[in-house]
This record gives C-alpha cells, sequence and structure tokens, in this order.
C-alpha cells in the first residue's frame, strides 16, 4: 500500500526531505507558505517548497491559515505528517490526523537549540557539531520524543550558509533512511532529556551589531553565524555602516584600542578586546560586496576607525 505522506516546509532546508519523500515512492501532498512579496520590485515570489513541489508534479496547498486546509487534509487522509522549517504551528487537531503520526525535521540535536535559529545559534556559542533530529512532533516548541539522530561537525570555517546546506542534505537522507522504519512501527520514540535544553532565540537586529571590546574568537563566531544574511555589522567613526561577511581571527597581540584598523593589502586587521580580527570580505550600505582593503582604501581619510563598541555608541 502507499504511503501517503503531508509535507509541511517553506524555505531550501525543507527541499531535500520533500525530494526523499518523493524517492520513497510516497504519495504527496505539500502545504506551504502563502507567496510573500520580495527584493525592491516587491513582487510576489513563491516559496522554494512550490517551486520544487510543481516540478515534482505535486499538489500545493498555500493556506494563511492551517484550519482554512482542514477539509482538503481530511480528504486525503494522510498516513504520516513531516514537516520541515514550516514556520507555523501545528494545531493538536492537525498533529492527531495521520495514522502513523507527525514527525518534524529539526536543525539540531535536540534538546540543545530548540526554536528559530538552531544553525546561527550552534556556530555562536562555538559548539563542535550539530546535527538532524527526526522527532515526534507535540504542541511543546521541539519537545517530542526522539525518533533519529545523525550528526555533523561544525568546521571552524563554516558560516550559517554552509551549515545550513550540509543540514539540508542531511535532512534529506535522514527522512530516507528512518521515516520507512517510522511507518512500519519499527522505531520506539524516547523522550528528551530534561538536562541540556537550551532555546535558539529568533535573531534581531541588535544581534548584527559587532562589539569590538569582545575576543577575536568572539567576533568570529558572530561574523559566521551571520553570513551571508544578514550580515554582522560594525559602525565606523563615520557614521557609516559596514556588513562584515567574512573574516578570521589572527593570533597575535592587539596593537591599540579595539576597533583600530590597519590595512593588510586586500584585507583588515582590526584590534578587538582580545586579539586582531582579519576581515576580507565587506558590503558597505547600497553598494556590492568588496574586499575589505578596497573598501578601506575608498574613505580616504585618516584616523577612521571601527566603534569600539557598536551598542552603546552608533
Amino acid at each position: 500500500m502507499t504511503v501517503r505522506a503531508l509535507f509541511c516546509g517553506t524555505p531550501d532546508f525543507a527541499v531535500p526531505s520533500l525530494d526523499a519523500l518523493c524517492r520513497l515512492g510516497y504519495e504527496v501532498v505539500v502545504i506551504t507558505q502563502p507567496d510573500r512579496p520580495r527584493g525592491r520590485s516587491r513582487e510576489l515570489a513563491p516559496p522554494p517548497v512550490k517551486i520544487r513541489a510543481l516540478e515534482l508534479g505535486l499538489p500545493v496547498l498555500q493556506p494563511e491559515r492551517l484550519r482554512d486546509a482542514m477539509d482538503d487534509i481530511r480528504r486525503f487522509a494522510p498516513d504520516v505528517i513531516v514537516t520541515a522549517a514550516y514556520g507555523k504551528i501545528l494545531s493538536e487537531a492537525l498533529l492527531s490526523l495521520p495514522r502513523v503520526g507527525s514527525v518534524n525535521v529539526h536543525a539540531s540535536l535536540l534538546p540543545r537549540w530548540r526554536g528559530a535559529a538552531p544553525i546561527q545559534r550552534a556556530i555562536w556559542a562555538g559548539d563542535a557539531e550539530t546535527g538532524i533530529t527526526l522527532m515526534e512532533m507535540v504542541r511543546d516548541l521541539d519537545a517530542g520524543p526522539i525518533l533519529a539522530q545523525e550528526r555533523v561537525a561544525i568546521e571552524p570555517t563554516d558560516t550559517a550558509g554552509t551549515l545550513h546546506d550540509k543540514l539540508a542534505h542531511l535532512g534529506g537522507e535522514v527522512c530516507e533512511r528512518y521515516l520507512p522504519r517510522y511507518v512500519a512501527g519499527e522505531l520506539a520514540p524516547v523522550p528528551q532529556p530534561e538536562e541540556g535544553v537550551t532555546y535558539a532565540e529568533k535573531l534581531t537586529r541588535e544581534d548584527e551589531w559587532i562589539d569590538w571590546t569582545r575576543s577575536a574568537a568572539e567576533i568570529d563566531r558572530q561574523v559566521r553565524a551571520l553570513a551571508p544574511v544578514p550580515g554582522a555589522t560594525s559602525a565606523l567613526t563615520t557614521g557609516e555602516e559596514l556588513k562584515i561577511l567574512a573574516g578570521r581571527p589572527i593570533e597575535t597581540a592587539t596593537f591599540g584600542d579595539p576597533g583600530e584598523v590597519k590595512p593588510r593589502g586586500d584585507a583588515l586587521w582590526v584590534s578587538c578586546g582580545g586579539g586582531v580580527y582579519e576581515i576580507s570580505e565587506v558590503k558597505p550600505s547600497g553598494r556590492r560586496v568588496m574586499p575589505a582593503g578596497a573598501f578601506w582604501r575608498g574613505l580616504r581619510g585618516e584616523g577612521v576607525r571601527m566603534r569600539g563598541n557598536a551598542r552603546d555608541d552608533r
């Protein structure tokens, strides 16, 4: 008998999981967020899951409110619901609808990093590894019992962008490996331990500001956690704001107060509260991405520096 799967997902992260359901031969109906205005033109654009679903010839529902799609879902009578970064909370009525159960593909090793930004928070915290958790869904945020976990190392050069792609791919593999066993009743859900629970709070505008009084290692984690978007932001003493998109901590002594800058070819060295941070790539406000050194040479001003604590004195 063909397994009927209702898939709920929206961004790029969810696409490999959707592909996995199709490789498994499941009958799939897709629910994703409505088209939203994007870019400077503010034209309506479909989410990545919708684009992929249409390429695969799958039926797509885009309700603003999930309860508006309940009649269609009941008619489909799913055996299993699979969610991956859908962006909305599923009701108790929907979670209890499928014959087998409802599962979520989550981008962390639960119970660490429940919530909205697990990839960014793992990098920012300096975690050595993260992974994918396949869990049964409950009403509480990312608190359901664990069905399977697979791990991946966080490399010193990983950004939120590169780690996102690794985990998205791994999410698809986890679905393909473990969903058939779950549907067959071969996986026993394991409750999450009470110890080790952390929450990955949604990123805010305040999170973007670099405080140069912090260590170079801390700043490096912040830059990588926010790259490529929204990008870590530094204020200059000229009043300009600058996105720092790439760099690395340098094992050398500081050479001045936090925020002082030394040009180094196409890069910039910035003195921090501990150590030196080398900036290699920046995006000035309203301009293209460019080498940090080229941007600095274009300032043509003596004494320009990064503000020592952008949060306090911008």
